[in-house]
């Protein structure tokens, strides 16, 4: 089922389409669709990984979701329940030479878009979830957010109402980071996430467990299955260079922070197909990438 960027407004415009989290995100159990003879296992160049890679793209199929993986030297392809059998036979025939560097594996439901880190935001359409708190070299105070989010938004506001502040500068589609320029001097901005205070930002490696909190479901933990992952979610929203994870989440929760419970900042929900019932599949937009396009910091 698609869903909306988060809970929308009356009078909602063409953004509130675009949205928040995925109310489809459902298990993360995937079906293996084999891409060649089992006993064929050719070994595929970067080259030809990086060609197969681009064959995907060129393909444009919505709910596509790829990235290298170099322990099996394949190009993994997740498909949402959306991508029928002819569109993965067209996925295949664009790859041509290379076709059997793709390992197709299917899972349920939709790959959507889905504000202390996690708190809820309001424009005057749509919820999102606050990212990270942050600050420039003169010590201004922004938050960081999901680029889908502040595409087309203007003020922000808490749950009680109250001016946040404006979006400074977005990102989106490509990229899915913005960040918000706070103008409340008397709203609460602190550098933690739920009680884990984050000192640094890194991005993790596959197989990291990592955290996940939001507006919507709270928290909750899974681990890192790919990095460099590019997702396709439809009419022109392509986003790439994403962190692929097994943390569920759900509508409102866009936005919100990937993190170690050490600490360490990793990413801002993109968005991905489930629930916090049944798991999910789940997109984050590495926040090391915004961080260095705003010159800001965490603290």
């Amino acid at each position: 089922m698609r869903i909306k960027r988060t809970t929308p407004h009356s009078g909602v415009s063409r953004r509130s389409r675009l949205i928040a989290v995925s109310t489809g995100l459902v298990a993360a159990a995937a079906i293996v669709v084999p891409s060649a003879n089992a006993a064929d296992t050719p070994t595929f160049s970067a080259t030809q990984l990086t060609s197969a890679s681009d064959s995907v793209l060129a393909a444009d199929i919505p709910g596509t979701a790829w990235a290298v993986d170099s322990r099996t030297n394949r190009v993994v392809v997740t498909v949402d329940s959306t991508v029928s059998a002819s569109e993965i036979a067209t996925l295949k025939k664009q790859a041509g030479g290379t076709s059997g560097a793709l390992t197709i594996k299917r899972t349920p439901g939709t790959f959507n878009k889905l504000l202390s880190g996690g708190d809820a935001i309001h424009t005057s359409s749509w919820r999102c979830s606050l990212g990270f708190n942050v600050r420039d070299s003169g010590r201004n105070s922004y938050f960081l957010t999901a680029g889908h989010c502040t595409d087309g938004a203007g003020y922000w506001y808490n749950s009680s109402g109250s001016t946040l502040g404006y979006t400074a500068a977005s990102s989106f589609p490509g990229n899915d980071y913005g960040i918000v320029r706070y103008t409340n001097s008397s709203v609460s901005k602190p550098g933690t996430v739920g009680s884990v205070d984050i000192t640094r930002a890194a991005t993790p490696s596959v197989g990291t467990t990592v955290y996940r909190r939001g507006s919507t479901t709270g928290t909750h933990s899974g681990r890192v299955t790919a990095l460099n992952a590019t997702v396709n979610y439809g009419g022109g929203d392509i986003v790439r260079g994403l962190i692929q994870t097994t943390v569920c989440a759900e509508p409102g929760d866009s936005g919100g922070p990937l993190y170690s419970n050490s600490g360490i900042a990793y990413g801002l929900t993109s968005g991905g197909s489930g629930n916090c019932s049944s798991g999910g599949t789940t997109f984050f937009q590495p926040v090391t990438e915004a961080l260095s396009a705003y010159g800001v910091h965490v603290y």
